[in-house]
Order: structure tokens, then C-alpha cells, then sequence
């Protein structure tokens, strides 16, 4: 039975009619098909708490193929280790940034993460290393993962990649209030509260965003409640790991002054007729340039 579209929480799932087959579905499942029959059921969408679906928990092997939620919590974990172990199954050896920069890309769809890493196996051949390079090169740049590479230009002060990725947005369509808006000012602020977190509570540069994590969650609540949360009321720790590793490369004073030159540049966005790249370039050279 492939593809059953009646198991869902959907208007055919809630029919009367279908849900007694689904009776007598769930009657024969449960007297035996036959030891030489197997018996398989593929769907898009399962209601759990239908009766039909606990028969199944009990009587058949299930596999359940749940996509990451990216708007949730931990989602990067999550996403990291899946595509960490399907890595190692093709033995292929990703570079921390590669897998970093891999999972924000494939979003924690499985079977994009799959799709891609079937690529990268094929393009590689004999060689198993993946840089974060090949990444980039491989893997579809989506609006998300080039917002998601500007904000990592910015914490690495790659001046010249950070003002070819502001280029791109802008001829992609995306306007300049929601670049500053969306990936600049973002990264900012995560650079001060990290640079902050660490002088504060004394807390070292991490190898990679989970350390600094580790260290947040044995912080008292009072050391991050002015973090910043997501629409669930938990803390984007994932953003303020990246920007805990490139914190050092920043002085608070020069941080400070890069919020203020956002303030400015927003304010010039919405009242004047300059020309938007030169507003975003000013905040750009702003934060990178060398004093």
C-alpha cells in the first residue's frame, strides 16, 4: 500500500467510511497475512492517535521518517549528528566548518542531506576529505544559505566575500532593509552578547558552536536572561556559538559602534534616496575595516 493519503489528520483520514475499513484493515493485520506475505504501508502523514496506528505500534515494524523542525530548539544538533552518521557511512570526512556550514545549508531536510552527500561521494571519488570550499561549491546556495554565509563573512572579517554576498542578495531580489535587518544586525549582536558572555563569566573560545552551548546551559538563568529567544522561549545558542569563535577577532567598542552605524544605515534606508549597496557597504566596511 504505497502512499496512503487516509492516514493523515485530514479530511479523507476523518471519514467515517475510512476509518472502518481501517477496522477491518486493522482485524485481518492482526489475525495474520501469511508467513510468506509481506505486508507494506507507506504514507506521507500518520495521525498517532488513531486507533489504526496503535495496532500498528504493536503488532508491525515501524520506521518513521520525521522531518527537523528548524524553527525548534536544538535543531542543529539534531541535523549535525544526522548528516555526521551518513557521512561516516560513505566515509567521508567533513572539516568541522564543511559540516557546519553543510547542515545550515540542507536545513535538516534528511533527504536533501542524503541527496547532497550523494554529490560530494560522486565528486570526491577515490578522495574523502570534505572542506568547506567543496561545500560551497557543491551544495545549492539557497536565500537562507546566502544570508547564513554573509553572517559568517562578517564574523570572520572576509570583507571581500561579506560585500560579493550583499551584491548577490540585492540582484537576487532581496532588499536592503532585510539584508541589514535579517543578517547583518543579527550577527552583530551576537558577536557583542558573546564577546560579553565570555568576558563576563570567563568562559574560553570554543572549538565549535556546541562548546559554547555546553557553557551557556550551566550559566544561572539571571547570566542569560537578556539573550535573545526563539518563538518557543528558547535561547538561539546555536547563532551565539558561531559568533562565540570569532568574538576575539572584535573589540566591544568597535561592536558598539557597528550597531550604531545599523541604526544610521536603517535610517538612511527608509528616508533617503542614497544608493542602497553604498548604505550596506558603509556598515560592512564599518565593522571589518582595520583601525
Amino acid at each position: 500500500m504505497k502512499n496512503a493519503n487516509f492516514l493523515g489528520d485530514n479530511a479523507i483520514g476523518r471519514a467515517a467510511s475510512v476509518q472502518s475499513v481501517l477496522e477491518e484493515l486493522s482485524d485481518l493485520l492482526e489475525s495474520g497475512v501469511g508467513p510468506d506475505i509481506t505486508f507494506l504501508i507507506s504514507a506521507t502523514e500518520v495521525d498517532k492517535r488513531r486507533s489504526f496506528y496503535r495496532s500498528l505500534v504493536k503488532r508491525a515494524e515501524l520506521q518513521v521518517f520525521d522531518r527537523l523542525d528548524s524553527g525548534r530548539s536544538g535543531w542543529e544538533e539534531e541535523a549535525t549528528e544526522i548528516a555526521r552518521r551518513r557521512a561516516k557511512k560513505r566515509k567521508l570526512q567533513f572539516d568541522e566548518d564543511a559540516l557546519d556550514l553543510f547542515v545550515l545549508l540542507t536545513g535538516g531536510d534528511t533527504r536533501q542531506i542524503e541527496n547532497e552527500l550523494e554529490k560530494i561521494d560522486v565528486f570526491l571519488g577515490k578522495d574523502r576529505a570534505v572542506h568547506v570550499d567543496l561545500v560551497r561549491e557543491i551544495v545549492p546556495l539557497s536565500r537562507a544559505g546566502v544570508i547564513f554565509e554573509l553572517s559568517n563573512a562578517l564574523a570572520m572579517r572576509d570583507l571581500e566575500l561579506a560585500l560579493t554576498l550583499v551584491r548577490r542578495l540585492l540582484d537576487q531580489g532581496e532588499s536592503a532593509i532585510g539584508i541589514l535587518l535579517v543578517a547583518i544586525v543579527p550577527t552583530i549582536r551576537n558577536l557583542l552578547l558573546a564577546k560579553d558572555l565570555m568576558e563576563r563569566h570567563r568562559l574560553p573560545r570554543p572549538h565549535s558552536p556546541f562548546q559554547f552551548i555546553s557553557a551557556i546551559n550551566r550559566l544561572a538563568d539571571e547570566a542569560t536572561a537578556h539573550l535573545p529567544r526563539r518563538k518557543d522561549g528558547s535561547i538561539n545558542a546555536y547563532a551565539l556559538g558561531i559568533a562565540a569563535q570569532h568574538a576575539h577577532q572584535f573589540q566591544t567598542t568597535q561592536l558598539i559602534a557597528a550597531m550604531q552605524a545599523c541604526l544610521d544605515a536603517n535610517l538612511q534606508l527608509v528616508t533617503t534616496q542614497l544608493d542602497h549597496e553604498l548604505i550596506l557597504t558603509e556598515v560592512v566596511v564599518k565593522l571589518l575595516g582595520r583601525t
